[in-house]
């Protein structure tokens, strides 16, 4: 082989190699789109915050104890691991990415902090690749399918809250609603939400369409659909807590006490009592039975998983407490959370 054929060779070897390095890296940049009908988070979860969101065995939590830095855990509260350095809500996941509101103004003290950095974010199961899909607030962000829903607010809306959805790969942002609508009840690619321009009847928007229709002519805040009814607060009767049967078209009372903030997750619901003398956290079983004070005194932030449910008091982020979701009551402090803290601002 003469050397000038030998250079040609490889010339062509060292190109191709070029070219597949830059193949495999921008097959590695593309975003993983979700198949059917994902959820990111439950309703509950979401309408208190989004602190807590498992998926495939993983929980993905903020920790208060670490100004609300994203971690993750197994769900027994084991494999504490630091996702994050800044404070983030509205947590949701699929099988590939973490979604959430990212904000630093709570965070931490100091130069690094001073300048506030907050938006909607995306960033791999592990915490790595964060990327600022969108800088501005968001309240509460919902994942449906390959779509973003979220409530955006800044100073040039002209209506208020507004509803968006942004693509995953954030090729896609538009307005869907051009008022307050919440997108935490998602189930099979339908938002369930409650009315706020004239009523507060059950709507549900498709995301296959974006198209709005009434499901019942009620008076409901919060709504949770969960196996075949609706719970919500009944804005008509002092924000008791009831749930609707769209197959019946029934209501059943399930306290007769006014409440504050409500959970459900399978058979169980948690939900805060609104009282001047004997507030408390309750949890019940979905059918109304079973009533059985939690703890005493004021709580929000009620997050469940499929092994605990979490809360904290009434404006104070921290100690955060948590109780097994089924079985006795049994409330304590979330001390693995605070010793992950702990170790990590050493």
């Amino acid at each position: 082989m003469n050397k000038k054929l030998r250079n040609i060779i490889l010339s062509v070897s060292a190109s191709l190699l070029i070219i597949t390095f830059f193949v495999i890296s921008m097959l590695n940049q593309q975003v993983k789109m979700n198949t059917g009908n994902v959820t990111g988070n439950t309703a509950g979860n979401l309408n208190n915050n989004g602190l807590f969101c498992e998926r495939n065995g993983v929980v993905y939590f903020s920790n208060l104890y670490d100004n609300g830095c994203l971690y993750s855990m197994s769900p027994d509260g084991t494999n504490m691991k630091k996702l994050t350095t800044t404070n983030v809500t509205s947590i949701n996941a699929d099988d590939h990415y973490l979604y959430f509101f990212l904000d630093s103004y709570n965070s931490g003290k100091g130069i690094e902090f001073a300048q506030r950095t907050y938006g909607i974010y995306r960033c791999k199961l592990d915490g790595k690749e964060s990327q600022c899909l969108k800088r501005g607030n968001a309240i509460t962000i919902q994942l449906c399918g390959n779509y973003l829903y979220y409530q955006n607010f800044d100073n040039h809306n002209t209506n208020g809250t507004e509803l968006y959805k942004m693509k995953i790969d954030k090729s896609e942002d538009q307005l869907v609603a051009d008022y307050l609508v919440n997108p935490a009840s998602c189930v099979d690619g339908v938002i369930y939400f409650h009315g706020t321009k004239n009523d507060h009847r059950l709507y549900a928007l498709n995301t296959a369409s974006d198209t709005v229709s009434t499901v019942w002519d009620g008076n409901v805040f919060n709504p949770i659909y969960q196996d075949g009814y609706f719970y919500y607060m009944d804005v008509s009767e002092n924000y008791r807590l009831c749930r609707y049967s769209a197959l019946t078209n029934e209501v059943e009372i399930l306290t007769k006490e006014r409440i504050d903030c409500f959970n459900v997750y399978q058979s169980h619901i948690y939900y805060q009592t609104n009282s001047k003398t004997e507030p408390a956290l309750k949890r019940m079983n979905t059918d109304g039975s079973n009533v059985e004070t939690v703890a005493d005194g004021i709580f929000h932030n009620i997050n469940l998983t499929s092994t605990y449910a979490y809360f904290t008091a009434f404006d104070e982020d921290i100690p955060m407490y948590m109780t097994p979701l089924y079985g006795p009551v049994n409330v304590t402090t979330f001390n693995a959370a605070a010793q992950a803290a702990f170790e990590n601002q050493k």
